[in-house]
């Protein structure tokens, strides 16, 4: 199967794969694929904002805003990067070539951040940035190349897939955790370096998987056609070379407020080539484009209070959650966890759910209403412990800011896996790696809204139960107000959506 993207404007046939629990074989494949790189990526996503403090703020709560600034500028840069990962797989290097590359370029930029420099870690980040754009979006859009369209095992497949992710995201924070606090550091004296060398050895357990699986694909995500030899690569590796300045600039110098305008303008920009793409194509795919970008901006409604768990739940946790059990304290970083488990655990439920209720399977944009109202929820609950369950030393009880993570991955799962799927159904045929940048662009702008507001939450003098309380108010209403909406107009969209379930 020819893997040119270029001039395809109809679903390419998919090869027949023998199944594996009901799924063609190579999703198994990519499923690992992507817990090494989950695994990577959310070891390193406990401790950043901590290391941050401690390393170049000498532990003063003043560093927690922009400490929080700067990790929801890499958040939102990494998805947004994955705009022009999607474009180079669809038109220069082609899926699984943009995959091995990003995954060694990821692995470089791990390794960086692990030397105690604030220089060298921020062109780490940058690096983990331009790596992570090539792998991101092109492997989400391998896993929808393994289905037709009509098949009904996509959205299975896709929640399947996000249970690899979870996987990799549950087991990461607890070693890297145990690495930093008992192996060789202490928890009033963690050693973040070894939580960044752990996960860059993540990182190339997954290019070495991909590397060896990739035969399973039997030419999905093949090389452009005419785009086969070594000095394609090479032309792609130098233009990622001269993009991590670039991207430097970006997260390091310009700021999250200056960023938000930046990201927002390369949004315009891409609704408008999706847009014109559909119209080209014809006015069922202009229709489904137009369904696509709306949800789009619930995305980022979704993304903003949702990543909170990386940067001020963190310090919520860390200062004002009571984690004693006698003698022995819950570690701050084993709180990332608690969402993969309850994601492991509720995705094959939901997954289920899904399916039995046959006619009544909610559409895409009810799912993505539900999936804002239960994030509101967990804010509800938040409210209700910070204004009547703090305790004489200043204390939220231990259940609470658990039971925000399992409620929000109730959300998440009505919406990201769907997200996924939802892309490989409405994007326009010839742009379907570029309308899944489209997706983590706007998760992006989502991510970088949230360190504003998280640095809002902590303030200049760091976080306090006020500061909480206020900020996590204004979440729970913009969350419900925002998924009232969705829910409202999701016959419009299902109308524009054309069948599209």
């Amino acid at each position: 199967m020819s893997g040119d993207t270029r001039s395809s404007t109809t679903e390419a046939p998919v090869p027949a794969f023998g199944t594996v629990m009901g799924h063609p074989r190579p999703l198994w494949m990519l499923f690992m694929t992507e817990f090494w790189e989950r695994f990577a990526f959310y070891g390193i996503r406990w401790a950043l904002v901590l290391y941050i403090v401690a390393q170049f703020h000498a532990g003063s709560p003043s560093g927690e805003e922009p400490a929080s600034r700067t990790y929801g500028a890499y958040l939102a840069l990494v998805y947004a990067a994955a705009i022009f990962g999607g474009y180079v797989a669809d038109k220069i290097l082609g899926y699984q070539r943009s995959i091995l590359l990003g995954a060694t370029i990821m692995a470089a930029g791990l390794f960086m951040i692990a030397v105690p420099d604030i220089r060298i870690f921020e062109f780490g980040l940058a690096t983990i940035i331009v790596g992570n754009g090539l792998f991101k979006p092109n492997i989400s859009t391998m896993v929808g190349k393994l289905y037709t369209q009509a098949d009904e095992r996509r959205d299975s497949g896709f929640t399947i897939f996000y249970m690899g992710i979870n996987a990799g995201a549950f087991l990461a924070p607890i070693l890297t955790g145990w690495l930093a606090d008992q192996v060789f550091g202490t928890s009033g004296m963690p050693a973040y370096k070894y939580v960044f060398i752990a996960s860059g050895v993540g990182m190339l357990v997954s290019l070495v998987w991909f590397w060896f699986g990739r035969q399973q694909l039997e030419g999905i995500g093949a090389p452009i056609v005419g785009r086969e030899g070594g000095s394609t690569v090479a032309a792609v590796a130098l233009g990622c070379l001269l993009a991590v300045p670039v991207t430097w600039v970006l997260l390091a110098q310009l700021g999250a407020t200056a960023l938000q305008y930046v990201l927002t303008a390369m949004f315009v920009g891409l609704c408008v080539l999706l847009l014109a793409e559909g119209v080209r194509t014809g006015p069922v795919a202009r229709d489904k484009a137009i369904a696509m970008l709306i949800i789009f901006a619930f995305n980022v409604m979704f993304w903003m209070f949702f990543e909170q768990a990386g940067s001020s739940f963190t310090f919520l946790a860390d200062k004002i959650v009571n984690r004693e059990f006698g003698s022995w304290t819950f570690p701050v970083a084993w709180f990332q966890s608690v969402n993969s488990i309850a994601i492991i655990t509720l995705a094959p439920i939901i997954a289920w759910i899904w399916v039995r209720l046959g006619a009544w399977n909610p559409s895409i944009p009810r799912k993505f209403g539900l999936g804002l109202v239960f994030n509101g929820l967990a804010f509800l609950l938040l409210m209700f412990a910070l204004s009547s369950l703090v305790s004489d030393a200043g204390k939220i009880p231990f259940w609470t800011l658990f039971m925000v993570y399992v409620i929000q991955s109730v959300g998440e799962l009505c919406l990201s896996p769907i997200g996924l799927s939802m892309v490989t159904k409405l994007a326009p045929v010839r742009l379907v790696g570029f309308g899944m940048g489209g997706w983590f662009l706007s998760t992006g702008i989502g991510n970088n809204l949230s360190g504003i507001f998280a640095g809002y939450v902590s303030g200049e003098s760091g976080m306090t139960t006020a500061s909480a309380l206020g900020g996590y108010t204004f979440g729970f209403w913009a969350l419900l107000i925002s998924g009232g909406i969705l829910l409202l107009v999701s016959p419009l969209l299902n109308k524009l959506m054309h069948g599209v379930k």
